[in-house]
């Protein structure tokens, strides 16, 4: 848990047919940066206050063995089941709470911890599925995503 009581982090995940994740806007001289998954999971990860590396092996372990991709039989297995590939998008609007008509952030984590634990949870997803099977975006910066999903299939997880 959090240091406010709270969760230490939140995850969205979806079930998809294919996603395509801009991680890098176009410039000048260089055209726009894409990563880009076929089926499998894509799954949006904020971190609050109070969250450590103690909680990732959880959060890893729990979000690829869950059993949320369907199989081409149409059995439920999960992504490191399927064989499935991963995207891992930074989200820290997952942790805004409304007040009045805005939203605010202030139970997210700072900067510069919520940089150091998504690298270490895309480091952990990596290390137990194929590292090609997992891709991810760049924290604190605006991507833009499309995806085909195989639903909807949308779950809400706290950790």
């Amino acid at each position: 848990m959090a240091e406010r009581g709270g969760p230490a982090a939140r995850a969205v995940l979806q079930q998809c047919l294919q996603a395509r994740l801009q991680v890098k806007p176009a410039e000048e001289e260089a055209e726009a940066q894409f990563v880009q998954i076929e089926r499998g999971m894509v799954i949006y990860i904020c971190f609050f206050k109070g969250a450590t590396d103690d909680l990732l092996p959880k959060m890893a372990s729990t979000l690829l063995n869950l059993r949320l991709c369907e199989s081409d039989s149409g059995k439920m297995v999960s992504v490191s089941e399927l064989p499935g590939h991963l995207l891992i998008v930074p989200q820290a609007t997952l942790g805004g709470k409304a007040k009045g008509r805005a939203l605010q952030y202030h139970d997210n984590i700072g900067k510069e911890d919520g940089l150091r634990l998504y690298g270490a949870f895309v480091s952990l997803c990596e290390e137990r599925l194929a590292a090609a099977s997992v891709k991810h975006g760049t924290y604190g910066n605006r991507q833009v995503l499309k995806l085909d999903t195989n639903g909807p299939y949308t779950h809400l997880m706290d950790f």
